[in-house]
């Protein structure tokens, strides 16, 4: 009768154990049919400073495996290399949020992108599956990181899992700058964009141009090597950008208006020593993550 009972125990203990990697797995696959979070109080932390719990990584080539730790933990930072291309990414979804993210650029640069400008983003509203774009990213509305670009929108496509596009689309108050690309320009004209289409930060640099290092005259992300704070407020279909502090570009009636949240790994080193949400209207920005020149 022992021996039954231990063999029982080792049995069950065996399918806790599969049980365990098995909801490790779905975790890190498209949580559809789950209701979006809210933050109701104080903020939720999406990075804790000591590991990614709460958090998985994906890479183009090796998926969720990570061989060469490109997202590592130092000093408390999230480290990303930049040595492959993918995201590391919230297990939940979430929506109706005021989101805060502080970075600074590395100095490592990779393959394609080693002397072009240094390149990340937060990519909002991710829905679908795992690197459903290009075995990339996700569907999603992309806050810009990139030299000369921070604040800027992306519309990434994407597809479902039966393989249907999702119907991206973002309106925006809009005007054309000398060299006829799409700039937020508040109270101008209304148009809505949709996959694969961008609206540029209102004081990006006409000159811009994807060198290493490149900065515009009226850029407002800290140089090189400081830190800057990224804001993403996302109300319903209302997101707004904010850099250090600035409103930087507005858009409406975005779809999706929720799903999980992540931060891209794009062949350029960066650092984010905050990642979190706070309720709308409670933001605090508290004196241990003010940094030189913040309003």
């Amino acid at each position: 009768m022992r021996r039954v009972k231990f063999i029982t125990a080792c049995v069950c203990c065996a399918c806790l154990v599969s049980l365990s990697v098995f909801a490790a797995q779905v975790s890190a696959e498209d949580a559809n049919g789950k209701e979006p979070i809210s933050p109701r109080e104080g903020a939720i932390r999406l990075f804790n400073g000591m590991d990614l719990g709460g958090l998985y990584t994906w890479l183009k080539d090796t998926k969720y495996q990570d061989p060469h730790n490109v997202f590592t933990i130092q000093d408390g930072m999230l480290h990303i290399s930049g040595n492959g291309i993918g995201y590391v990414c919230t297990k939940k979804e979430y929506k109706n949020y005021h989101l805060i993210v502080e970075f600074k650029w590395g100095e490592q640069t990779w393959g394609e992108r080693k002397d072009r400008a240094r390149d990340t983003g937060v990519l909002v509203h991710c829905v679908g599956p795992d690197g459903n774009y290009a075995n990339r990213f996700m569907a999603s509305i992309e806050a810009q990181i990139i030299e000369g670009g921070v604040g800027d929108f992306i519309i990434v496509p994407g597809k479902y899992a039966d393989g249907s596009p999702v119907p991206l689309s973002l309106t925006a108050e809009v005007t054309k700058d000398r060299d006829g690309e799409t700039v937020w320009k508040k109270g101008d004209r209304k148009k809505t964009f949709s996959a694969g289409q961008r609206i540029n930060w209102l004081g990006r640099d006409p000159d811009w141009k994807d060198t290493l290092g490149f900065r515009g005259k009226n850029d407002i992300d800290g140089p090189h090597g400081e830190w800057t704070r990224m804001e993403v407020i996302c109300d319903g279909g209302h997101i707004i950008n904010k850099v250090n502090g600035v409103v930087v570009n507005e858009a409406f009636d975005a779809y999706p208006s929720a799903g999980k949240i992540l931060i891209q790994s794009e062949l350029a080193e960066v650092y984010i020593r905050r990642w979190e949400l706070w309720p709308l209207g409670k933001v605090s920005i508290s004196p241990e993550n003010t940094f030189l020149g913040e309003p």
